[in-house]
């Protein structure tokens, strides 16, 4: 599912947010299926209140399409929608125009400068700060990684060639580390291909609870959506789940904890959280797959108390993006970026040393 156009440049005031019903997304598994359109716009417009989305429906704002599975003989997503409790099913379109005196810049004000890796004619690595979305969505609207990268390649970039850049792959929030980003369409198709052959190298760093017994290994464990969780996006281990594999070694040991390098051969979501807390060794920090879930939906509200963070151990999970080998589309040769140690996961390790 997609929020906004994928060549919008992203630091202009959005005029519309485009949503499609999947029950396959497994943020939404199947709940969304023959569901209120206010429901859903209030699961997924997260900064306005539940009345003002049914305003802004009542107002005429909010188009769905003409051709849903109850209605198959239209075309596109151009009819008015002003009931609130109208049923979308699987496949249902829902545009929300945002009216002119809504519409604010997406892009905060910060002092972050956006730290560039790599770059070449096609490509950059940059540098993802924890806690920074990827993109925007849900909750988290402004100062996303991507409208920083707008913010830098402007309007005169994106004229020149062709597009805005482009995400090749994303981090989840709390997640450091190495990003690609297509500058233009071709470089960005180029690589996501090398992804979806396995064609690119990824190795992250993780410090986990406990110590293993050994130095390394494979874990080589199917994964799918837990339906026993509260918490919707949360994967575990399924025999009937994704073939999932990940290498890992240990790379340090300390008090407590031991930093660890892993490599997903797979690209699943949440796979190398997942993975080492299944054989015994949870990332620290991890609100989801960690000593308690509940501790999640509490981080959603700002909730988390001393003793949670304690429980914790860091406030964001300790997993870090370290290395990325590609082939460059612009020149052919191949491309190893590395990003060091955040100072939080290294002030951890030190406190534990």
């Amino acid at each position: 599912m997609r929020f906004f156009p994928k060549e919008r440049d992203l630091t202009q005031a959005p005029t519309q947010v485009e949503l499609e019903v999947d029950c396959s997304d497994l943020r939404m598994k199947a709940r969304d299926v023959n569901v209120r359109l206010d429901a859903f716009l209030v699961q997924h417009l997260t900064w306005r209140s539940r009345t003002s989305i049914q305003q802004l429906i009542y107002d005429g704002f909010v188009l769905g399409d003409a051709a849903t599975p109850d209605a198959p003989k239209g075309k596109g997503v151009s009819i008015v929608e002003t009931r609130p409790g109208r049923k979308l099913k699987h496949g249902s379109k829902v545009v929300v125009v945002i009216p002119e005196e809504l519409r604010v810049p997406m892009l905060a004000k910060s002092s972050d400068e956006l730290v560039i890796l790599y770059e070449d004619e096609g490509i950059l690595a940059v540098e993802k700060p924890p806690k920074v979305p990827v993109h925007p969505s849900g909750r988290h609207m402004t100062d996303t990684l991507i409208q920083r990268v707008h913010a830098r390649y402007g309007e005169g970039f994106e004229l020149e060639r062709g597009g805005a850049p482009r995400l090749c792959h994303r981090l989840d929030r709390e997640t450091s580390g190495i990003v690609l980003i297509g500058k233009h369409p071709e470089a960005h198709a180029d690589v996501m291909k090398q992804f979806e052959r396995r064609k690119v190298d990824k190795e992250y760093l993780a410090i986990v609870w406990g110590s293993p017994d050994k130095e390394g290994g494979t874990i080589d464990l199917p994964i799918g959506p837990s339906r026993a969780s509260r918490v919707d996006l949360k994967i575990t281990v399924a025999a009937d789940g994704w073939p999932s594999r990940t290498d890992w070694r240990v790379v340090s040991r300390h008090a407590g904890c031991t930093l660890v390098s892993a490599s997903p051969f797979t690209g699943r979501q949440h796979q190398i959280r997942v993975h080492l807390e299944a054989i015994g060794f949870p990332v620290v920090g991890d609100k989801i797959y960690g000593p308690d879930e509940t501790l999640f939906e509490k981080s959603l509200d700002g909730e988390l108390d001393a003793a949670d963070l304690a429980l914790l151990g860091m406030a964001r999970h300790a997993l870090h993006n370290h290395r990325v080998v590609f082939r460059s589309p612009a020149t052919g040769e191949t491309v190893e970026v590395v990003s060091p140690l955040p100072a939080d996961m290294c002030a951890y390790l030190d406190a534990h040393s």
